[in-house]
């Protein structure tokens, strides 16, 4: 670990240039495998057919353990938003106006993310978004949404 950080941070001498990048756990990396094939992959509950994101090991709606993953379309509308006109920390100073949003997926899963090629003033409650597959260093993907 350079600089006292885990992999990922960003290190104390570059706090612009390196952004924090996630890091998948042994539960979570089937969903950045499947960013990483440009497939936006989501565990399923068998026992309920409720549709789970985050990655975990159990259904949150019944407790189950039997969860599969499969491949959903990587479209929606916006749930909510909200625009963070400051940077949400010194690495994301490159991204303001930050829009943050909550996208709710077909499938009926919502997923926290952050909407590109769209101007703060254009974004609306339920708009029809799609998902891109947006490729970081260290060889992991990222989801983000624009406009349909």
């Amino acid at each position: 670990m350079s600089g006292g950080r885990p992999p990922g941070y960003p290190q104390r001498d570059d706090p612009v240039a390196a952004k924090p990048l996630p890091v998948p756990t042994p539960t979570s990396q089937p969903y950045w495998d499947g960013l990483a094939r440009h497939e936006l992959c989501l565990q399923h509950c068998d026992a309920c057919d409720a549709w789970v994101y985050y990655p975990r090991h159990r259904c949150p709606a019944c407790l189950s353990d039997r969860l599969s993953w499969n491949t959903v379309d990587a479209a929606g509308t916006v749930y909510t938003f909200t625009v963070a006109r400051r940077p949400t920390a010194p690495p994301f100073a490159d991204e303001v106006p930050q829009i943050i949003a909550v996208v709710a997926l077909g499938v009926g899963a919502h997923v926290t993310t952050t909407l590109v090629d769209v101007a703060p003033e254009d974004v609306r409650i339920g708009m029809p978004v799609t998902g891109v597959f947006d490729a970081q260093g260290d060889g992991v993907t990222l989801l983000r949404f624009r406009p349909a």
